[in-house]
């Protein structure tokens, strides 16, 4: 559900968590970038730093400075400023990822869990049939033809929680249980509608189905998109997956190892949420269409 007006809960002793509701909603989502945005543009005093996720703002604030309930006050004038979600603009990268799909490294991963903890059905295949597709290979061409948009970035520092962006090309499925102990870096994976990337080896629950060679997380950053901060994906980032085959994967990775990537970012342009939302509705009406049919038209995703 979505809010009728914010809530606004404690969240510790020098953090704000604001509701703007209960559901994986990018409308939502729209909201808590921009809210974030303006405090950024117009700092609000005691304010530290702000985290957007799905449909809530986490504000840490400073307690010598400023206190709950003025705080609250002040983001409320905010909110209130903000206006319809159809009148926020947001800055926003497209940042390309190569991906190699249905690919080794998770097959490892998938068959290990299958012999130690539990026999699934490989993943690839799962995703693909409680999707209604007909094999892997529309699996991969349905998943890698819409932009994602980052909704949020935790669980795992730098891991990025991604929502297809075309309605036409959403997939859904269920995760893990109990999860996997280990998740090879750069994994592609699904839970509900929501893609990630695993930015390090990690135990997880996601549908994995495949692995992108380029690091998403860079500690030592080495590479000119880390320069500010090791986390290569921030929110209100659109991502767009390549498919790549296992051998320009391995020459990808030798690549990163030698320090000689070139990341193919498209740097910051306003995202309009009102030209996205005429997108989006009329996406819904084409839902029917099939994969083919629509792949053109999707390249040109409105920003």
């Amino acid at each position: 559900m979505i809010f009728e007006e914010p809530r606004y809960l404690y969240s510790g002793d020098r953090y704000l968590l604001l509701e703007f509701g209960d559901e994986m909603n990018l409308e939502l989502n729209f909201k808590a970038l921009g809210l974030a945005e303006t405090v950024a543009d117009d700092p609000i005093p005691g304010v530290i730093e702000t985290v957007p996720s799905f449909a809530t703002l986490l504000v840490h604030y400073e307690p010598d400075q400023t206190d709950f309930h003025t705080l609250k006050d002040a983001l409320h004038e905010r909110v209130a400023s903000l206006g319809s979600t159809a009148d926020i603009t947001l800055p926003s990268r497209i940042v390309e990822l190569p991906c190699c799909y249905d690919d080794p490294w998770t097959k490892a991963a998938v068959d290990d869990y299958r012999k130690k903890i539990k026999m699934i059905e490989p993943n690839p295949e799962a995703t693909a049939r409680l999707n209604g597709l007909r094999d892997v290979r529309e699996l991969i061409k349905v998943h890698s033809t819409p932009q994602y948009w980052v909704a949020a970035v935790g669980f795992w520092p730098g891991l990025p929680f991604m929502m297809s962006l075309d309605p036409r090309y959403v997939l859904t499925v269920p995760k893990y249980n109990p999860p996997r102990t280990w998740t090879p870096q750069g994994t592609v994976g699904m839970g509900g509608s929501c893609t990630a990337i695993y930015p390090v080896n990690t135990p997880g629950g996601y549908q994995i189905f495949g692995r992108t060679p380029v690091p998403i997380w860079d500690g030592a950053q080495k590479f000119a998109p880390f320069s500010k901060s090791p986390v290569l994906l921030k929110p209100g980032d659109r991502v767009k997956f390549v498919p790549i085959d296992a051998r320009e994967f391995i020459e990808i990775e030798n690549e990163v190892a030698a320090g000689t990537y070139t990341y193919n970012i498209v740097d910051y342009d306003l995202f309009a949420v009102a030209r996205y939302t005429q997108f989006f509705e009329q996406g819904k009406k084409d839902v029917g269409y099939s994969a083919a049919a629509a792949e053109e038209q999707s390249a040109t995703t409105v920003a």
